[in-house]
């Protein structure tokens, strides 16, 4: 058994997280142990051919849970739909991600504390390499970064600092994650 507990897997549900782990994981999903929002039963005795399949299902888990949030908005870009209420998801105490969409495009908030100047500094070098992708491809998201100033739409919040992605209309809108291979490109969801 493979089981999940995110403090803010509420938020992600009200955004269709459950659904969307049922079409990626239904045959494991099954009701969570005590403690966890999700878990995933696999019978290791009648396991596929491939044990790299399960183990690669079972490590989605959480990307999975995320992505019931990015795949509504996407549709809702998709469809042209604006003002819809943007989505907040609290994955940390003081952090806060934030997604909406416009007709154009998906814009992804997150806002984060930066302790000291090192985080301020490690923050810099992290952008600085979206900033590199931007230049080698027309379709990679435009980022904004800010360690003291908060977006204007985040005005009325308490938010020290963010970085913040826009993925326009015709640019690749499902990107992989990093770690699943390594590039920004085109990925799908389940």
């Amino acid at each position: 058994m493979v089981s999940i507990s995110l403090k803010f897997y509420k938020e992600l549900q009200a955004h269709g997280a459950h659904e969307l782990l049922k079409r990626a994981d239904g045959s494991f999903l099954v009701n969570p142990e005590s403690g966890y929002n999700v878990s995933l039963l696999y019978d290791l005795e009648n396991r596929p051919a491939s044990k790299d399949s399960i183990v690669h299902q079972a490590g989605m888990l959480k990307r999975n849970c995320f992505a019931s949030v990015f795949k509504k908005y996407v549709q809702f870009q998709e469809e042209g739909k604006e003002g819809k209420n943007r989505a907040v998801i609290h994955y940390r105490d003081d952090e806060t991600m934030y997604v909406g969409s416009k007709k154009d495009r998906v814009t992804v908030v997150f806002s984060t504390v930066f302790e000291d100047d090192g985080d301020v500094v490690i923050g810099k070098v992290f952008m600085q390499g979206f900033k590199e992708g931007r230049k080698d491809s027309h379709t990679a998201p435009q980022v904004l970064f800010s360690h003291r100033q908060p977006l204007l739409e985040l005005k009325d919040r308490d938010v020290q600092g963010h970085f913040s992605l826009s993925l326009f209309s015709g640019a690749p809108v499902t990107p992989k994650l990093p770690h699943e291979d390594g590039k920004y490109g085109a990925g799908k969801m389940p």
